[in-house]
């Protein structure tokens, strides 16, 4: 059956609407201006490339990953960005989990002496992971539980709370913000905040979440995963 679309853009916190906006070849600026936003990185990302999305254990017998998106940049950095849209009681373990894949693949046969490139994941929540707190961004390192110095910086976690950001347009004063908010309220948008409308990746990202913009096939695909996500919100409540 198909669906009756009335809100202008794509719901970004469905797969097809995450995947469409940030994992894409054609759209990769995007990710590149978000990831840029966000991280606490010496050297800007100036390019990315899309990995496989589905990385396998050692043995036949081990669990498998699949990512929402995966990429490396220029300098062979490895970014895992995953979109959750339910609680989950374990997320920390599965982050921790994923970033493993991309650890491993990095050991060479022969001479080696271990040297590793950054791994950051990006975790998107739609849930409060921490009441306790009301910081939408927490940022994860190894440190020397002593002195606080960080201990190994190749390795960080960023966790999204979505719910905890709660800032209207004219409080907005950075751009991940600007990406925060687009995020936080595209589905209800029908033009574009004025505050916004000079931003050049943000109109971008504006106009590839267009539904009317999507071939037939893509319009069916966003639709069942609509549809899934409407059918899982009251179960889950």
């Amino acid at each position: 059956m198909c669906m009756t679309i009335k809100d202008k853009y794509i719901d970004p916190f469905t797969d097809f609407g995450f995947k469409h906006i940030f994992g894409k070849e054609e759209n990769k600026h995007l990710l590149i201006s978000f990831l840029n936003d966000l991280l606490d990185i010496d050297d800007k990302i100036i390019d990315i490339e899309y990995r496989n999305l589905e990385k396998m254990g050692l043995n036949i017998i081990d669990r498998r990953a699949i990512f929402d998106v995966f990429c490396t940049d220029t300098k062979n950095n490895h970014f895992i960005v995953e979109l959750q849209r339910s609680k989950q009681r374990y997320f920390k373990d599965r982050a921790l989990y994923y970033t493993s894949f991309p650890i491993q693949e990095q050991s060479h046969r022969g001479d080696w002496d271990y040297e590793l490139r950054k791994v950051f994941f990006v975790g998107i929540l739609d849930f409060v992971m921490d009441e306790k707190s009301d910081d939408y961004i927490t940022k994860v390192k190894l440190i020397n539980t002593k002195t606080k110095d960080i201990f190994y910086d190749k390795l960080s976690y960023y966790y999204l709370e979505m719910p905890k950001f709660k800032k209207q347009e004219e409080e907005l004063s950075s751009h991940l913000e600007y990406w925060l908010y687009y995020l936080n309220n595209l589905t209800d948008t029908i033009e574009i905040p004025k505050k916004l409308k000079d931003d050049k990746v943000i109109i971008d990202a504006f106009k590839v979440a267009e539904f009317l913009a999507l071939d037939k096939d893509a319009k069916w695909s966003y639709q069942q995963d609509l549809k899934r996500r409407l059918d899982y919100k009251p179960v889950m409540e």
